[in-house]
């Protein structure tokens, strides 16, 4: 087949033949492993701790549930969702990138946690598990990479519960007009640089800037959410909007 005949898709600012973005992406995260939590508080200025606690404490989850966390190679949010679920729960982190797993795994282990933790490298595009398996999926700051969203959200509805819950949580677009021209000068001008000075990684982290401004704002990713058959989809912004939470259930 001739070059431009294939499909494409954005890879940041990029426009790359559709097959090599998960590629791509992958060696971006296996590169940023060891220091995910370094670029996590340089692309949020550290806020990303407090999001992501009100993010599980806001879940709908109760003791004895069984929750899937996609992109969730770190295990921040399942680290933080075992103590909702109690001894009786199960959490599977799932995660396309070994790497990314590799750390979480240990960095899990040396928490203590070991006890109702499964790990699974899968995509999410594509999800090896039996329809209706989990009470909760979430997806933390992992969706804005995923090649087809529209595919993952439908595998998350698929394999949610009757009255399961979905939960995103995405950088999105900023709301406070006066802060776009702020925001924008770190994460294109600031961003690269920490990057570059704390894990001689500037190109990285040029990606995880530019992935954000492709990925779909608030109203349109409610309405894929829509369109893959949650029920009740809604958003509540966070910070401005930098980041947004998007819920929906599984009628």
């Amino acid at each position: 087949m001739d070059d431009k005949d294939q499909s494409t898709t954005h890879f940041g600012y990029r426009d790359v033949p559709t097959g090599q973005k998960q590629k791509l992406v992958g060696e971006v995260f296996t590169s940023v492993a060891s220091s995910y939590d370094l670029m996590n508080d340089l692309m949020s200025l550290g806020i990303h701790r407090v999001w992501k606690r009100y993010f599980v404490a806001t879940a709908q989850v109760k003791p004895g549930d069984r929750i899937l966390d996609l992109a969730g190679g770190t295990g921040d949010i399942a680290a933080l969702l075992k103590d909702r679920v109690g001894e009786k729960g199960e959490l599977v982190l799932g995660d396309i990138n070994v790497s990314m797993l590799k750390v979480g795994r240990d960095r899990m282990t040396d928490r203590g946690n070991v006890r109702g933790f499964e790990y699974v490298q899968c995509n999410a595009e594509k999800l090896p598990f039996p329809d209706a398996s989990f009470d909760l999926v979430t997806i933390a700051f992992g969706l804005r990479n995923v090649t087809d969203k529209d595919a993952a959200l439908r595998e998350m509805h698929r394999v949610l519960k009757v009255g399961g819950q979905a939960r995103v949580l995405e950088f999105s677009e900023v709301t406070a007009a006066w802060f776009k021209p702020i925001y924008d000068f770190h994460s294109f001008n600031i961003l690269p640089k920490l990057g570059k000075l704390f894990a001689n990684d500037a190109d990285s982290y040029q990606y995880l800037a530019e992935s954000i401004r492709k990925h779909p704002p608030q109203e349109e990713l409610k309405g894929m959410m829509q369109a893959a058959g949650f029920a009740r989809a809604g958003y509540r912004n966070l910070s401005a909007g930098i980041v947004a939470i998007h819920t929906g259930y599984k009628a």
